[in-house]
């Protein structure tokens, strides 16, 4: 049986948005649900977008969480810079001036994927300022991430090179390689249009560097992980071959006092929120409007 679609249709998720210029680049932004409601921020994965989250914003604004999401810079509706060095150290600065802007001081904070880098560096920074945090299935121990071949490939001397020759076929079978649930061909189809749009699959090199930025700062990030005094939830996919079971395994021994949502069965892989919306929003909520 054919699984239905997940996502709503892009443009649908886009339209919802607004652009906003930080550092002299657009970024997109949303903001669903009640404008007093406690606030909880999203950050999205590689090499997809906000609209990742789609699926799971409107269980939290109908719990009366007032909830922001992005695009990082290089990714989805945000400007894509070809030249631009990009950094998570940045990426939390725009995460950060976003808060500014719509005047959020205290939030707690949901992370996915690369976002999870992003939102570690926010937490070094200032861990006050984060109320509670969800992690959602990323690279948390730089020991423990095992990127897919063509993240290798990319990551490597020949990636810009490689990156023109990203088509959406590629992008579909990598992404089904890393899923534990299959996922429907219009959903996949957006997150590929998401990617692509002004051309930012060719920017796969040079946002691949967050690599070599988790290694480099892991004597702050880890730390500041391991260490945060609020609530910590992680809700994992343990299918996924690039930071599952293995890391679970990891916080378990570390992490003792978090709350874990272990997903499945069937099981679940590298994109909670797309494989098992229903199950990521209900944990979600649970957590963020205790």
């Amino acid at each position: 049986m054919t699984r239905g679609r997940v996502l709503p249709p892009l443009h649908r998720w886009t339209e919802g948005g607004r652009t906003v210029r930080i550092g002299g680049h657009g970024v997109f932004v949303r903001q669903d649900g009640p404008a007093h409601g406690a606030p909880v921020t999203l950050v999205h994965g590689f090499p997809t977008s906000s609209h990742d989250w789609a699926a799971v914003v409107p269980v939290l604004a109908a719990a009366g969480l007032r909830v922001t999401t992005l695009d990082l810079l290089g990714f989805g509706e945000s400007d894509k810079p070809r030249r631009h060095r990009y950094s998570v150290l940045d990426q939390a600065s725009l995460v950060e001036e976003v808060w500014r802007r719509y005047g959020i001081g205290e939030t707690a904070l949901v992370a996915h994927d690369y976002g999870v880098s992003v939102g570690q560096e926010l937490l070094a920074r200032n861990p006050a300022r984060i109320s509670r945090m969800a992690w959602l299935n990323g690279g948390l121990y730089p020991d423990l991430h095992r990127p897919v071949p063509i993240q290798r490939l990319l990551h490597g001397p020949l990636g810009p090179l490689l990156a023109p020759l990203t088509t959406e076929r590629r992008f579909g079978a990598t992404l089904r390689s890393v899923l534990g649930r299959p996922v429907h061909e219009e959903d996949l189809r957006d997150l590929w249009a998401a990617a692509s749009r002004a051309d930012g699959h060719l920017l796969a090199p040079r946002l691949l560097r967050y690599i070599d930025e988790r290694r480099l700062h892991a004597g702050r990030w880890v730390p500041a992980l391991e260490g945060y005094p609020g609530p910590v939830l992680f809700v994992w996919g343990p299918a996924d071959p690039i930071s599952g079971a293995h890391v679970l395994a990891r916080i378990r021994t570390r992490m003792p006092e978090a709350r874990i949502v272990e997903l499945g069965p069937p099981h679940v892989g590298h994109y909670p929120q797309l494989e098992d919306p229903e199950a990521v929003a209900a944990a979600l909520t649970g957590f963020l409007a205790a």
